[in-house]
């Protein structure tokens, strides 16, 4: 069975065999006249030799999945060519002592990373880009790390994780897109998955130079963006100069506590999202979705999603300024409607890095079955701040070593299970490609 899963993420990429070079250069064309278009690299992206992904634009607006950032957003990676094929390796890896205080907090060495490929190439008519991302989080166990304040899947398939963040899957993406222009400043395109990103929340926060340097999670991860590895995914999508609107048909289930393998292939639930690119420095989003039973553990739960974000980000003389806002509201059916707000920002300047959040989340899922405040709906926030130091190791590999703190705000009713004022702080360090 997993070999023939396999061969089905395989074709998904394979099978998208068709994509964007350019648009038509005429003033109002009645089609594409593919004999006008430009070849890949004579856009935006000639010094790279690589496109944005789904249209005519520089490929740092392209964030996770086919999510959008602002353009003048930093773009790590090492680029390179095969033939006709444009290509890009990035990734990271961290090593971290974590330490989560309070009488539900906990100790844990554990090591996190993601590594991402991407290959383009032009057509006689549009583009294909192919896209691969792993992650050996596996590694760290199918419990995760702890986390306080962090729910969210199973790692037994029997109970639910609290205060822990789970794992994530060893394929993280597997993923094709086919885009062609329409008309001079527009370009429809096609995105499968298997696995894969719908067009849901924001870029995910592993992706975005606001909290990539941060190696915990948020606690609003399951109302912003949790669906960034979904087993089953199509996209389709229209971009019309700094507008882009798109539709998905996707697998609502979360990943199950399984993570070397593929998860079974469904498109059970969908999602639209609306983007505006307004300048250079800014990326706006808003988006629904409707999640089939997306818990493995709560099988006759569907859900809602709502998301609305906001991306400012500022090239500096020696580094770079960016900050995000986004707010996630999740309704149950049948539970409880909860919302979550995060502000996180990231400044760097030459080899310093300093970064910062604040979220206030609606948790409904700290308790388990059978403790009296099962199922009760809690609001809580959360307060961390970090830096990291980086030094070159080589001509593609930059070093870092740092650490960060988080400080929390609780209701009265969960100071006996957590303590009154529970203090948690990570040390860190981190290899990454540039």
């Amino acid at each position: 069975m997993k070999v023939f899963q396999c061969g089905i993420g395989a074709a998904l990429l394979f099978a998208v065999a068709a994509p964007i070079s350019g648009a038509a250069r005429a003033q109002t064309p009645p089609a594409p006249d593919e004999s006008e278009l430009p070849p890949l690299g004579t856009g935006p992206n000639m010094q790279t030799g690589a496109n944005g992904a789904l249209s005519d634009y520089p490929m740092q607006r392209d964030g996770s999945g086919t999510a959008w950032q602002p353009d003048s957003s930093p773009h790590e990676g090492i680029h390179g060519s095969f033939g006709q094929w444009s290509t890009m390796l990035h990734g990271y890896a961290y090593g971290v002592y974590d330490h989560q205080g309070g009488p539900r907090g906990g100790d844990k060495p554990f090591s996190e990373s993601m590594f991402m490929a991407m290959a383009q190439r032009p057509l006689d008519f549009g583009q294909v880009t192919l896209r691969t991302m792993l992650s050996l989080d596996p590694f760290m166990g199918k419990d995760g790390y702890p986390l306080l304040l962090q729910t969210g899947e199973t790692a037994n398939g029997v109970t639910p994780l609290i205060d822990r963040q789970h794992p994530h899957d060893f394929l993280m993406e597997l993923a094709g897109v086919y885009a062609a222009p329409v008309t001079e400043n527009s370009s429809a395109y096609v995105y499968l998955g298997y696995p894969g990103e719908p067009a849901l929340g924001p870029v995910t926060f592993m992706h975005r130079f606001s909290a990539m340097n941060d190696p915990e999670a948020p606690i609003g991860h399951h109302w912003m963006d949790s669906t960034h590895v979904t087993f089953g995914v199509l996209t389709a999508g229209y971009v019309y100069d700094h507008w882009k609107i798109e539709g998905s048909w996707f697998n609502g289930r979360e990943p199950d506590q399984n993570r070397w393998d593929f998860d079974p292939l469904r498109l059970n639930s969908g999602s639209a999202r609306i983007t505006w690119n307004p300048g250079d420095d800014w990326s706006l989003q808003a988006s629904y979705g409707f999640l089939k039973s997306p818990e493995q553990l709560e099988p006759e739960v569907d859900q809602h999603r709502i998301t609305a974000s906001a991306t400012y980000n500022r090239k500096l003389g020696s580094g770079n300024w960016q900050t995000t806002f986004v707010w996630g509201r999740d309704v149950d059916h049948p539970g409880n409607t909860s919302d979550a707000l995060l502000l996180e920002s990231a400044l760097s300047w030459g080899s310093h890095t300093f970064f910062g959040r604040a979220e206030n989340v609606g948790k409904d899922e700290l308790f388990a079955l059978g403790n009296r405040l099962y199922g009760h709906l809690f609001n809580v926030s959360k307060f961390s701040a970090g830096y990291i130091y980086d030094i070159p190791a080589g001509e593609h590999l930059m070093l870092g070593i740092g650490g960060l703190a988080s400080l929390y705000g609780l209701p009265s009713a969960l100071k006996a299970s957590y303590g009154s004022s529970p203090v948690s702080f990570m040390l860190f360090v981190r290899g990454m490609l540039v």
